[in-house]
């Protein structure tokens, strides 16, 4: 224990080191907050513009606006026309991408950083010059139909997965999938993408994190120059959803062809809100990784190795997001074996951790693995940028950094065991079982997974 202790003493000071050094930040008069983390291990800037809206604030009706707008972001403006932003960011040798989630939408750029200019000119041109046109909204949507055919209606696990979210949540917008259902966006148009941008898409509503080989006060100098022009608007206020309390368990059954059945069992769970004054998200986390954090975790140890009830099983739980958060566990039942077995061997996991606990033994690793995890992340400048933004976007801070990774390794055996009284429990709990069907012959998708769409 004496070792785990030293190594992550080691490890979180390297971390809080590195973490705190170098971050730079200022508003601009419209409203756009710019960060800036240098890192200069090698000539490459990241570029990042995140816009504080995501599929849970769209209306019913609506679903998939949010992800289908952040295709037609690259369909040009009057100086760029469309195609034209991705070949040029090419063209200098970077890489482009965007992607939309529940909370959030995000646009990024990597490249030499002699080449930020150009991408701070491209993407602020966007952010108020964007063409909406008919035609291409067209063309577009037909697009987003089939990415929602290929990564959910013809993969079992994302179709299990919608099914149950929608179970999961009578009240919160995460009840709908990200990427839309498929009634809406059949009757979407070029005008509800209008709406969106023109509701969403402004300084005030956006961070822009740069992060790599730069000066802080250069960064600022250009953003001035690219961004400080883009008028602001008058934003309507964000509403924060709420979810009531369960009233007994649910259980859902999503028959499509598949080749193995798999069991999820989720649990409504809360996320971070005031980072240094909370503690049971961070019990969370630690309850995670004792049940599913390497190859020895509980999970994977007795239920995969020993028992051979399943070919895989594991244990997740994410404490930054707008909204709740869910604690899921998920297994794969071994040939011969049922979902009702795994169900079964789940449960007793639970059981025996609510009866043991947690030995301080098995804790100290769980949290040495966290901090390694952290730091090796730390090695890539796209990583250090993303954390930036997505703590910005839901509203806790990048000053939370250091306090998170604090917080958690102070969590104790008590308090998981505390957190996992009070959470697992049946009437907290929706169990989604995928019943797999013949499989049609048709070559199947592969999907990339994720909360996220990517375009």
């Amino acid at each position: 224990m004496r070792a785990y202790l030293l190594y992550i003493t080691l490890l979180f000071g390297w971390w809080q080191a590195g973490a705190q050094a170098e971050v730079f930040e200022r508003t601009l008069s419209n409203g756009l907050k710019v960060i800036v983390k240098e890192d200069h291990r090698a000539p490459v800037v990241v570029q990042q513009i995140w816009y504080k809206a995501g599929s849970m604030d769209e209306n019913v009706g609506t679903t998939g606006i949010a992800h289908v707008l952040e295709h037609m972001m690259f369909k040009g403006t009057q100086d760029v026309p469309a195609g034209e932003f991705s070949k040029r960011i090419a063209a200098a040798g970077g890489r482009e991408n965007a992607f939309t989630s529940s909370d959030y939408t995000a646009y990024f750029q990597t490249l030499h950083k002699s080449r930020l200019p150009l991408a701070m000119q491209l993407e602020s041109d966007r952010m108020e010059n964007l063409n909406l046109t008919a035609p291409e909204f067209a063309k577009e949507i037909k697009v987003v139909m089939e990415e929602r055919r290929m990564r959910t209606d013809d993969e079992p696990q994302s179709l299990m997965h919608e099914v149950m979210m929608a179970t999961v949540y009578q009240e919160h917008p995460y009840h709908h999938p990200i990427i839309g259902w498929m009634s809406d966006l059949q009757n979407l148009s070029v005008n509800d993408a209008r709406v969106w941008y023109n509701r969403w898409y402004a300084p005030n509503n956006a961070t822009l994190v740069i992060a790599g080989d730069v000066k802080a006060e250069e960064v600022f100098k250009l953003a001035q120059r690219h961004y400080g022009g883009v008028s602001n608007r008058r934003l309507a206020p964000q509403r924060n959803f709420t979810e009531s309390g369960q009233l007994g368990i649910k259980r859902v059954v999503v028959k499509a062809p598949a080749e193995l059945p798999q069991l999820v069992m989720g649990y409504h769970t809360p996320t971070l809100k005031k980072p240094a004054q909370e503690w049971k998200p961070y019990a969370l986390e630690m309850l995670a990784g004792v049940l599913d954090g390497n190859e020895s975790a509980r999970l994977n140890k007795h239920l995969v190795r020993e028992q051979k009830i399943a070919s895989s099983a594991g244990a997740g739980y994410d404490s930054t997001a707008r909204g709740p958060s869910l604690f899921i566990l998920e297994a794969t039942p071994s040939e011969g074996k049922t979902a009702e077995d795994v169900e079964a061997a789940l449960r007793q996991e639970i059981a025996q951790l609510l009866k043991e606990g947690v030995s301080e033994e098995e804790l100290k690793r769980v949290k040495a693995q966290v901090m390694a995890s952290e730091v090796y992340k730390r090695d890539s400048v796209f990583y250090q940028a993303m954390q930036i933004g997505q703590l910005e976007s839901i509203g806790l801070g990048h000053q939370a950094i250091p306090v998170m990774l604090a917080k958690l390794q102070a969590v104790t055996a008590d308090q998981v065991l505390e957190v996992a009284r009070e959470f697992l429990q049946d009437d907290n709990l929706t169990v989604a079982t995928l019943d797999p069907q013949p499989l049609s012959g048709k070559p199947k998708h592969q999907s990339k997974g994720g909360s996220s769409h990517v375009r």
